[in-house]
């Protein structure tokens, strides 16, 4: 997966399959803010989870 862009923000989406974990690097302003981390099922993480981890973070700074 690449790097989302919204709302001035950066999320840079990373996962291991072996440990069914990942994580959300958000920058903004290319400056690192923090890391949210998530668990999966499966071979990759569901993009719809994704989002709504994006857009519950991005609701949450305003």
């Amino acid at each position: 997966m690449g790097a989302i862009e919204q709302d001035d923000y950066q999320f840079d989406v990373e996962y291991a399959v072996s440990l069914q974990k990942g994580s959300i690097h958000v920058y903004k302003d290319g400056d690192f803010i923090e890391e949210l981390t998530f668990s999966f099922s499966g071979q990759k993480p569901d993009e719809h989870q994704i989002e709504e981890l994006i857009n519950h973070y991005i609701e949450n700074q305003h």
